[in-house]
């Protein structure tokens, strides 16, 4: 019976010494900062606190995701501006007897619709090319109306334009609706445009729109465009539009409710949203004191100061959200795309299994003990 116990006892005693081999889901916190206050470490680590905030907020951002610039809107002219490559019709009322445009009861002469030049021009009978583009409907028909009172003082000009093929913006992609559509309107502004096209398609977390104008993209979250009117930009002919998935993603790794990569569901997310997003942490496996991102800097972002930029290109941070302070810092710290949040394991789970091992060693010692008295 003794010697039965004794072995017992030193099985579980075996267990204790190797319990920091036993397979885990995650690493502990002091196994992966390990060696950061070595000397030649080729990492460092920052804890996540309120005093600390500001310094880490001019840090560079990281993630190699570009950034476009984006117009803020400019109002377009009042009604339709007529450009190179528009028809425009014409008709012209005369009540002069000796008209040269009307004949006899006939009071309207209605001209044959002409195509704006390439140099914004059109042909008037009996007065020559007259200069219309850029002018708006109104303005165009008092020009032609003028032009007309040399040859007939009395005639009254009515105008309509239609926008050219050449003059529209495409809708390219990301809609339900792609397509080219003429600029009608030449007020029409991008989410206008993204009407006519069906709307942004279902299923894309944080959708961007870019918008291809010439060489340069611009580009805005459509959730920032539509809570921001100002950004709601006025198209130009040519324009292109193209709504696509954000790029953004951070990789949630550790005791955590997913293992994956998660896409921005907002241009910014915190460290608190990214645990949310991560399906939050294990209960019974996470370190709530051990929540760490991982982020790695360009060589140019690294300041010996540490002020405007790390020490090191390796960061580790670290947040305890145990406390208020820990808590209400990573509501305010800023993930950047491509960062590795991380949920360490607890220490004590690795003593949880010991014990479980030795409780299970020590009741099949005892039954094997009643079995044999």
């Amino acid at each position: 019976m003794i010697q039965r116990l004794s072995c017992s006892m030193l099985v579980a005693f075996s267990l204790i010494l190797t319990g920091c081999t036993l397979p885990r889901g995650a690493a502990l916190q002091s196994e992966i900062v390990k060696g950061s206050e070595d000397e030649g470490a080729d990492f460092a680590v920052h804890v996540v606190t309120k005093d600390l905030l500001p310094k880490y907020k001019k840090w560079p951002r990281t993630g190699n995701v570009k950034r476009y610039k984006w117009l803020g809107k400019t109002r377009g002219p009042i009604g339709r501006v007529i450009l190179p490559g528009d028809t425009v019709s014409i008709s012209v009322w005369d009540n002069d007897a000796n008209s040269l445009l009307t004949s006899g009861e006939q009071k309207v002469a209605q001209l044959q619709a002409v195509r704006v030049s390439t140099k914004g021009s059109i042909f008037l009978p009996y007065v020559g090319p007259v200069k219309i583009s850029g002018l708006t409907e109104s303005a165009a028909r008092e020009k032609l109306q003028d032009a007309l009172g040399s040859v007939s003082p009395s005639a009254q000009v009515q105008l309509s334009a239609e926008a050219g093929n050449r003059h529209s913006v495409d809708v390219v992609s990301g809609v339900n609706q792609p397509g080219s559509f003429p600029l009608e309107e030449r007020d029409m502004t991008v989410l206008g445009a993204l009407s006519l096209g069906g709307g942004a398609k279902e299923g894309f977390t944080n959708p961007q729109i870019r918008l291809l104008r010439g060489n340069t993209t611009y580009a805005v979250s459509l959730d920032k465009l539509l809570k921001t009117p100002s950004l709601d930009s006025t198209l130009r002919s040519g324009d292109k539009i193209v709504v696509a998935e954000d790029e953004s993603y951070f990789l949630s790794l550790g005791a955590t409710g997913k293992e994956e990569l998660i896409t921005f569901p907002n241009d910014h997310v915190t460290a608190l949203d990214a645990v949310t997003l991560m399906g939050g942490v294990s209960d019974t496996r996470a370190n709530i004191k051990g929540i760490l991102i991982l982020r790695e800097y360009s060589p140019r972002a690294v300041r010996a100061d540490g002020l405007n930029g790390p020490t090191n290109q390796r960061v580790v941070f670290t947040m305890d959200l145990s406390s208020a302070d820990g808590l209400f810092s990573a509501g305010q710290f800023y993930v950047n795309p491509k960062d590795v949040i991380y949920a360490t394991e607890s220490p004590i789970n690795s003593v949880r299994t010991v014990l479980g091992l030795v409780g299970s060693v020590f009741g099949v010692a005892n039954v094997a003990s009643s079995s044999s008295d």
